[in-house]
Protein backbone atom coordinates (compact mmCIF):
# COMPACT_ATOMS: atom_id res chain seq x y z
CA UNK A 1 0.00 0.00 0.00
CA UNK A 2 1.04 3.59 -0.56
CA UNK A 3 2.78 5.46 2.27
CA UNK A 4 0.79 7.94 4.33
CA UNK A 5 1.58 11.56 3.47
CA UNK A 6 2.05 13.25 6.83
CA UNK A 7 2.42 16.88 7.87
CA UNK A 8 3.72 18.33 11.15
CA UNK A 9 2.21 21.48 12.64
CA UNK A 10 5.54 22.61 14.07
CA UNK A 11 9.25 21.84 13.95
CA UNK A 12 10.33 22.57 17.50
CA UNK A 13 11.66 19.87 19.80
CA UNK A 14 8.57 17.71 19.40
CA UNK A 15 8.66 17.76 15.62
CA UNK A 16 12.42 17.61 15.30
CA UNK A 17 13.02 14.91 17.93
CA UNK A 18 9.89 12.82 18.47
CA UNK A 19 8.11 12.79 15.10
CA UNK A 20 10.17 13.66 12.02
CA UNK A 21 12.87 10.99 12.57
CA UNK A 22 10.31 8.18 12.79
CA UNK A 23 8.12 9.38 9.94
CA UNK A 24 11.15 9.90 7.68
CA UNK A 25 12.65 6.41 8.11
CA UNK A 26 9.41 4.43 8.22
CA UNK A 27 8.60 3.23 4.67
CA UNK A 28 4.89 3.33 5.47
CA UNK A 29 4.99 7.12 5.89
CA UNK A 30 6.14 10.08 3.87
CA UNK A 31 7.22 13.25 5.68
CA UNK A 32 5.33 15.41 3.22
CA UNK A 33 5.23 18.79 4.91
CA UNK A 34 5.96 20.95 7.96
CA UNK A 35 4.33 24.15 9.15
CA UNK A 36 6.98 26.83 9.85
CA UNK A 37 5.88 30.46 9.86
CA UNK A 38 9.16 32.02 8.76
CA UNK A 39 12.01 29.47 8.78
CA UNK A 40 12.87 26.43 6.68
CA UNK A 41 14.60 24.29 9.30
CA UNK A 42 12.84 21.07 8.31
CA UNK A 43 13.96 21.44 4.69
CA UNK A 44 17.56 21.80 5.83
CA UNK A 45 17.34 18.35 7.43
CA UNK A 46 14.85 16.78 5.02
CA UNK A 47 15.32 18.42 1.56
CA UNK A 48 12.20 16.85 0.02
CA UNK A 49 9.81 18.14 2.66
CA UNK A 50 7.37 20.89 1.72
CA UNK A 51 7.20 24.02 3.92
CA UNK A 52 3.80 25.46 4.73
CA UNK A 53 3.29 28.94 6.19
CA UNK A 54 -0.12 28.25 7.76
CA UNK A 55 -2.25 25.39 8.98
CA UNK A 56 -4.86 26.38 6.40
CA UNK A 57 -2.31 25.64 3.63
CA UNK A 58 -1.74 22.16 5.05
CA UNK A 59 -5.45 21.44 5.27
CA UNK A 60 -6.02 22.61 1.70
CA UNK A 61 -3.47 20.14 0.32
CA UNK A 62 -5.43 17.06 -0.73
CA UNK A 63 -2.32 14.88 -0.83
CA UNK A 64 -1.98 15.04 2.98
CA UNK A 65 -3.78 12.27 4.87
CA UNK A 66 -2.38 12.63 8.39
CA UNK A 67 -1.62 15.76 10.42
CA UNK A 68 0.37 15.85 13.66
CA UNK A 69 -0.77 18.61 16.02
CA UNK A 70 2.43 19.10 18.03
CA UNK A 71 1.86 22.69 19.07
CA UNK A 72 1.41 24.35 22.50
CA UNK A 73 -1.21 22.67 24.70
CA UNK A 74 -3.65 25.56 24.54
CA UNK A 75 -3.89 25.19 20.73
CA UNK A 76 -4.63 21.46 20.65
CA UNK A 77 -8.41 21.78 20.65
CA UNK A 78 -8.61 24.54 18.02
CA UNK A 79 -6.07 23.00 15.65
CA UNK A 80 -7.45 19.47 16.06
CA UNK A 81 -10.96 20.67 15.26
CA UNK A 82 -9.67 22.29 12.07
CA UNK A 83 -7.87 19.09 11.04
CA UNK A 84 -10.92 16.91 11.68
CA UNK A 85 -13.22 19.27 9.77
CA UNK A 86 -10.81 19.03 6.84
CA UNK A 87 -11.32 15.25 6.84
CA UNK A 88 -7.74 14.34 7.71
CA UNK A 89 -6.53 11.78 10.25
CA UNK A 90 -4.97 13.23 13.35
CA UNK A 91 -2.18 12.64 15.88
CA UNK A 92 -2.34 15.03 18.83
CA UNK A 93 0.56 15.50 21.20
CA UNK A 94 -0.31 14.89 24.82
CA UNK A 95 -2.20 16.31 26.59
CA UNK A 96 -5.10 15.75 24.18
CA UNK A 97 -6.91 18.94 25.22
CA UNK A 98 -7.13 21.19 28.27
CA UNK A 99 -10.65 20.08 29.28
CA UNK A 100 -12.81 16.97 29.10
CA UNK A 101 -15.54 18.94 27.31
CA UNK A 102 -13.13 19.82 24.50
CA UNK A 103 -11.99 16.19 24.19
CA UNK A 104 -15.54 14.87 24.08
CA UNK A 105 -16.46 17.35 21.34
CA UNK A 106 -13.49 16.31 19.21
CA UNK A 107 -14.32 12.63 19.67
CA UNK A 108 -17.92 13.22 18.50
CA UNK A 109 -16.72 15.28 15.56
CA UNK A 110 -14.18 12.65 14.47
CA UNK A 111 -16.94 10.03 14.35
CA UNK A 112 -19.09 12.31 12.23
CA UNK A 113 -16.20 12.96 9.84
CA UNK A 114 -14.98 9.33 9.93
CA UNK A 115 -11.40 10.23 10.78
CA UNK A 116 -8.98 8.65 13.24
CA UNK A 117 -7.64 10.48 16.29
CA UNK A 118 -4.65 9.17 18.21
CA UNK A 119 -2.93 10.82 21.16
CA UNK A 120 0.85 10.73 21.22
CA UNK A 121 1.45 9.23 24.65
CA UNK A 122 4.84 7.97 23.52
CA UNK A 123 6.01 7.08 27.04
CA UNK A 124 4.02 3.85 26.73
CA UNK A 125 6.89 2.80 24.49
CA UNK A 126 9.62 3.70 27.01
CA UNK A 127 11.89 0.96 28.34
CA UNK A 128 10.84 1.32 31.98
CA UNK A 129 7.10 1.39 31.18
CA UNK A 130 7.40 -1.80 29.15
CA UNK A 131 9.46 -3.46 31.89
CA UNK A 132 6.93 -2.63 34.61
CA UNK A 133 4.11 -3.77 32.35
CA UNK A 134 5.85 -7.13 31.90
CA UNK A 135 6.30 -7.56 35.67
CA UNK A 136 2.62 -6.79 36.28
CA UNK A 137 1.42 -9.05 33.48
CA UNK A 138 3.48 -11.93 34.89
CA UNK A 139 1.94 -11.45 38.34
CA UNK A 140 5.36 -11.54 39.96
CA UNK A 141 4.33 -9.26 42.83
CA UNK A 142 0.92 -10.73 43.61
CA UNK A 143 -1.92 -8.30 44.27
CA UNK A 144 -0.60 -4.73 44.17
CA UNK A 145 -0.84 -2.79 47.41
CA UNK A 146 0.96 0.42 46.40
CA UNK A 147 2.70 1.80 43.33
CA UNK A 148 4.69 5.00 43.04
CA UNK A 149 5.82 6.62 39.80
CA UNK A 150 8.10 9.66 39.46
CA UNK A 151 8.92 12.04 36.64
CA UNK A 152 11.55 14.22 38.28
CA UNK A 153 14.27 16.50 37.00
CA UNK A 154 16.65 19.16 38.25
CA UNK A 155 15.74 22.28 36.30
CA UNK A 156 15.29 25.33 38.54
CA UNK A 157 15.25 27.89 35.75
CA UNK A 158 12.23 29.10 33.80
CA UNK A 159 11.71 27.74 30.29
CA UNK A 160 12.83 29.82 27.33
CA UNK A 161 9.52 28.77 25.75
CA UNK A 162 7.33 31.57 27.04
CA UNK A 163 4.08 29.67 26.39
CA UNK A 164 5.17 27.15 29.05
CA UNK A 165 5.43 29.83 31.74
CA UNK A 166 2.11 31.65 31.26
CA UNK A 167 -0.60 31.02 33.83
CA UNK A 168 -3.36 29.78 31.55
CA UNK A 169 -5.29 26.60 30.79
CA UNK A 170 -3.18 23.57 29.95
CA UNK A 171 0.10 24.95 31.29
CA UNK A 172 2.23 23.47 34.07
CA UNK A 173 3.95 20.22 34.95
CA UNK A 174 0.70 18.40 35.69
CA UNK A 175 -0.30 18.74 32.03
CA UNK A 176 3.21 18.31 30.59
CA UNK A 177 4.68 15.54 32.75
CA UNK A 178 1.68 14.44 34.77
CA UNK A 179 -0.20 13.43 31.64
CA UNK A 180 2.47 10.77 31.02
CA UNK A 181 2.27 9.38 34.56
CA UNK A 182 -1.53 9.44 34.66
CA UNK A 183 -1.71 7.60 31.34
CA UNK A 184 0.76 5.07 32.73
CA UNK A 185 -1.33 4.51 35.87
CA UNK A 186 -4.53 4.09 33.85
CA UNK A 187 -2.83 1.61 31.52
CA UNK A 188 -1.62 -0.44 34.46
CA UNK A 189 -4.61 -0.22 36.80
CA UNK A 190 -7.56 1.43 35.05
CA UNK A 191 -9.32 4.67 35.96
CA UNK A 192 -9.05 5.43 39.71
CA UNK A 193 -12.09 5.90 41.94
CA UNK A 194 -10.82 9.15 43.45
CA UNK A 195 -7.92 11.62 43.36
CA UNK A 196 -6.15 13.70 45.98
CA UNK A 197 -3.64 16.26 44.73
CA UNK A 198 -1.10 18.79 45.94
CA UNK A 199 0.37 21.24 43.39
CA UNK A 200 2.89 23.99 43.93
CA UNK A 201 5.31 26.35 42.19
CA UNK A 202 8.85 26.13 43.58
CA UNK A 203 11.00 27.90 41.00
CA UNK A 204 11.66 31.60 41.60
CA UNK A 205 9.14 33.79 39.76
CA UNK A 206 7.27 30.77 38.41
CA UNK A 207 3.64 31.52 37.53
CA UNK A 208 2.77 27.89 36.85
CA UNK A 209 2.88 24.73 38.94
CA UNK A 210 6.16 22.83 38.67
CA UNK A 211 5.51 20.31 41.45
CA UNK A 212 2.74 17.79 41.95
CA UNK A 213 1.97 14.94 44.31
CA UNK A 214 -1.10 12.91 43.30
CA UNK A 215 -2.63 9.98 45.13
CA UNK A 216 -4.96 7.83 43.04
CA UNK A 217 -7.40 5.67 44.98
CA UNK A 218 -8.36 2.20 43.78
CA UNK A 219 -10.51 -0.36 45.63
CA UNK A 220 -7.56 -2.40 46.90
CA UNK A 221 -4.48 -0.24 46.39
CA UNK A 222 -3.10 3.26 46.00
CA UNK A 223 -0.99 4.83 43.25
CA UNK A 224 1.25 7.84 43.92
CA UNK A 225 2.41 10.10 41.09
CA UNK A 226 5.09 12.70 41.80
CA UNK A 227 7.15 15.25 39.92
CA UNK A 228 9.50 18.02 40.98
CA UNK A 229 11.97 20.29 39.20
CA UNK A 230 14.26 20.17 42.25
CA UNK A 231 15.50 16.58 42.28
CA UNK A 232 19.23 16.69 41.62
CA UNK A 233 19.82 13.09 42.65
CA UNK A 234 17.55 10.80 40.61
CA UNK A 235 15.13 8.61 42.53
CA UNK A 236 13.73 5.32 41.25
CA UNK A 237 11.00 6.19 38.80
CA UNK A 238 9.01 3.03 39.44
CA UNK A 239 8.33 1.56 42.88
CA UNK A 240 5.77 -1.22 43.21
CA UNK A 241 4.79 -3.27 46.24
CA UNK A 242 2.54 -6.30 46.11
CA UNK A 243 1.46 -9.00 48.54
CA UNK A 244 4.23 -11.28 47.28
CA UNK A 245 7.05 -8.82 46.68
CA UNK A 246 8.44 -5.55 45.37
CA UNK A 247 9.91 -4.19 42.14
CA UNK A 248 12.15 -1.13 41.95
CA UNK A 249 13.16 0.34 38.60
CA UNK A 250 14.87 3.52 37.47
CA UNK A 251 13.10 5.78 35.00
CA UNK A 252 15.51 4.86 32.25
CA UNK A 253 14.92 5.18 28.53
CA UNK A 254 17.67 6.06 26.10
CA UNK A 255 15.57 7.01 23.07
CA UNK A 256 15.12 10.72 23.81
CA UNK A 257 18.83 11.12 24.54
CA UNK A 258 19.74 9.40 21.27
CA UNK A 259 17.24 11.46 19.28
CA UNK A 260 18.48 14.76 20.70
CA UNK A 261 22.02 13.69 19.80
CA UNK A 262 20.87 13.24 16.20
CA UNK A 263 20.78 9.44 16.09
CA UNK A 264 18.12 8.02 13.79
CA UNK A 265 15.86 5.12 14.83
CA UNK A 266 16.16 1.70 13.29
CA UNK A 267 19.70 0.75 14.29
CA UNK A 268 20.46 -2.61 15.88
CA UNK A 269 21.09 -1.03 19.28
CA UNK A 270 18.09 1.30 19.22
CA UNK A 271 16.25 1.55 22.54
CA UNK A 272 18.58 -0.75 24.47
CA UNK A 273 19.54 0.72 27.85
CA UNK A 274 22.74 -0.12 29.77
CA UNK A 275 22.82 -3.15 32.08
CA UNK A 276 23.18 -0.95 35.16
CA UNK A 277 19.57 0.16 34.65
CA UNK A 278 18.20 -3.29 35.42
CA UNK A 279 15.25 -3.39 37.77
CA UNK A 280 15.32 -5.12 41.16
CA UNK A 281 12.71 -7.82 41.77
CA UNK A 282 12.40 -9.06 45.37
CA UNK A 283 9.57 -11.56 45.59
CA UNK A 284 8.51 -15.15 46.14
CA UNK A 285 8.54 -17.86 43.49
CA UNK A 286 7.61 -21.49 44.04
CA UNK A 287 7.80 -21.06 47.80
CA UNK A 288 11.24 -19.45 47.73
CA UNK A 289 12.13 -15.82 48.34
CA UNK A 290 14.21 -14.55 45.43
CA UNK A 291 16.02 -11.31 44.74
CA UNK A 292 17.15 -10.78 41.17
CA UNK A 293 17.86 -8.07 38.62
CA UNK A 294 15.51 -7.86 35.64
CA UNK A 295 16.77 -6.81 32.22
CA UNK A 296 15.12 -3.65 30.96
CA UNK A 297 12.79 -4.08 28.01
CA UNK A 298 13.74 -2.38 24.77
CA UNK A 299 12.18 1.01 24.12
CA UNK A 300 10.55 1.49 20.73
CA UNK A 301 8.70 4.67 19.72
CA UNK A 302 8.54 3.35 16.18
CA UNK A 303 5.99 0.80 17.35
CA UNK A 304 3.55 3.69 17.78
CA UNK A 305 3.86 4.74 14.14
CA UNK A 306 3.70 1.14 12.95
CA UNK A 307 0.42 0.74 14.81
CA UNK A 308 -0.85 4.05 13.47
CA UNK A 309 -0.25 2.87 9.91
CA UNK A 310 -2.14 -0.35 10.55
CA UNK A 311 -5.00 1.64 12.02
CA UNK A 312 -5.32 3.96 9.02
CA UNK A 313 -4.68 1.45 6.23
CA UNK A 314 -5.99 -1.82 7.69
CA UNK A 315 -8.59 -0.75 10.24
CA UNK A 316 -6.57 -2.17 13.14
CA UNK A 317 -6.83 -0.75 16.71
CA UNK A 318 -5.67 2.83 17.20
CA UNK A 319 -2.45 2.81 19.28
CA UNK A 320 -3.64 5.44 21.80
CA UNK A 321 -7.30 6.28 21.40
CA UNK A 322 -8.90 9.68 21.86
CA UNK A 323 -11.00 8.19 24.67
CA UNK A 324 -7.83 7.13 26.48
CA UNK A 325 -6.47 10.63 26.04
CA UNK A 326 -9.72 12.07 27.40
CA UNK A 327 -9.50 9.91 30.55
CA UNK A 328 -6.11 11.46 31.31
CA UNK A 329 -7.71 14.92 31.14
CA UNK A 330 -10.51 13.69 33.40
CA UNK A 331 -7.96 12.81 36.09
CA UNK A 332 -6.14 16.12 35.58
CA UNK A 333 -9.38 18.06 36.04
CA UNK A 334 -10.09 16.12 39.23
CA UNK A 335 -6.55 16.78 40.47
CA UNK A 336 -6.88 20.52 39.85
CA UNK A 337 -10.19 20.55 41.72
CA UNK A 338 -8.68 18.57 44.58
CA UNK A 339 -5.77 20.98 44.88
CA UNK A 340 -8.00 24.05 44.75
CA UNK A 341 -10.55 22.73 47.24
CA UNK A 342 -8.06 20.82 49.42
CA UNK A 343 -10.07 17.61 49.41
CA UNK A 344 -10.50 14.17 47.90
CA UNK A 345 -12.37 14.27 44.57
CA UNK A 346 -14.33 11.28 43.29
CA UNK A 347 -14.27 10.32 39.63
Amino acid sequence: MRPINTALCSYGMSGKVFHAPFISVNPNFNLYGVFERTKNLAQERYPNVKTFRSLEEILADEAIELVVVNTPNITHYEFSKMVINAGKHLIVEKPFTTTVAEAEELIRLSKDKNVIISIYHNRRYDSDFKTVQKILNEGSLGDIVEAEFHYDRYNPGLSYKTHKEVSTAGVGSLYDLGSHLIDQAIQFFGLPKAVQADLDAHRPNSKVSDYFDLKLFYPSHRVILKSSYYVREPLPGNILHGKKGSFIKSKADIQETELIAGKMPGTASWGIVPDEEKGLLHTEKDGKVIKEHITTSRGDYMAYYDAMYESIRNNKPVPVTATEGMLVIKVIEAALKSNNEKRLVNL
